[in-house]
């Protein structure tokens, strides 16, 4: 396939894109003229199939394939109520799987579509990460602050150590930082954040944002008074978390924080390579 036809082609799959709740999909008619499909009934055949492959894939057909009206418009002026089919992108891709892969377009759509359905599931799973990672982001900014504006209050470095280790303790379950390290296998000189779960880091950040926050407004000076206000505070997010039946000192360790970095440069890397790479399938 010629690298001009391949950019024309992507371009018009592009153009026939829909969105709807953040959510793509494309339209059944306007997919089999993509696919020069000359019949409804022979495109629906092919559609038949691709729901089966959905199926035997676990997945619910009703999430890819949503029956639809619309109306169209007649030579004499008049309109007409046909049957659509909303497509995902998945369900699009199923479809180009069974067709004929000898056309040209069909072999371009299923490319095309392998590589967006792809791209997709990137894209999820950078969210997911990010979301982590972002916490860790977060909490460790509000740590700083709560470093600086301490420092201001008579408490040094050793002491804000201290400070944040008897904040987990109360967070914990009566284990302070090293223990919980030991309790994970987290070596010493690695940050205990760097393995929490999500829902944990945002909980510390969480504590150390209200202690940051009560540590100015009502001036509190000193490392026993700050020591005081961050174990409270920890102590009432560990209630709180305990209302839903969670222990943080329970929960296991997450991936550490470094490699999440890593994947997500990996997965941008990938998607950036894939953008705009629609290879003509081998027969």
């Amino acid at each position: 396939m010629e690298k001009n036809n391949i950019t024309k082609l992507n371009k018009l799959f592009e153009e026939y894109v829909y969105e709807q709740d953040g959510i793509e999909y494309w339209l059944a008619r306007e997919l089999q003229e993509l696919l020069e499909y000359s019949q409804w009934r022979n495109f629906l055949n092919v559609i038949d199939k691709a729901k089966v492959s959905c199926k035997n894939s676990d997945n619910e057909i009703s999430d890819h394939f949503a029956d639809v009206s619309k109306m169209i418009e007649l030579g004499s002026g008049a309109k007409r109520e046909v049957e659509d089919i909303m497509l995902t992108r998945y369900a699009c891709y199923l479809i180009a799987q069974n067709g004929d892969s000898k056309k040209e377009k069909i072999a371009f759509a299923q490319s095309y579509f392998a590589i967006q359905t792809r791209k997709q599931e990137l894209l999820e799973e950078r969210s997911e990460l990010m979301e982590r990672l972002q916490a860790r982001e977060k909490l460790a900014e509000t740590e700083t602050e709560l470093s600086k504006n301490i420092f201001e209050r008579g408490v040094d470095n050793f002491g804000f150590a201290r400070i944040r280790s008897k904040g987990d303790w109360a967070l914990f379950g009566g284990n302070n930082t090293k223990e919980m390290k030991l309790k994970l296998g987290i070596k010493e000189n690695r940050p205990l954040a760097d393995f929490l779960p999500t829902i944990t880091i945002t909980a510390k950040q969480l504590a150390t944002e209200i202690t940051n926050f009560n540590v100015q407004k009502e001036n509190i000076k000193g490392e026993i008074k700050i020591t005081d206000e961050h174990v409270k505070n920890n102590t009432d997010i560990r209630n709180l978390l305990g209302k839903s039946g969670i222990k943080p000192e329970e929960l296991p360790m997450e991936e550490d924080i470094k490699k999440l970095e890593r994947k997500v440069k990996s997965i941008d890397k990938t998607i950036s390579k894939n953008n705009l790479k629609i290879t003509k399938k081998k027969n």
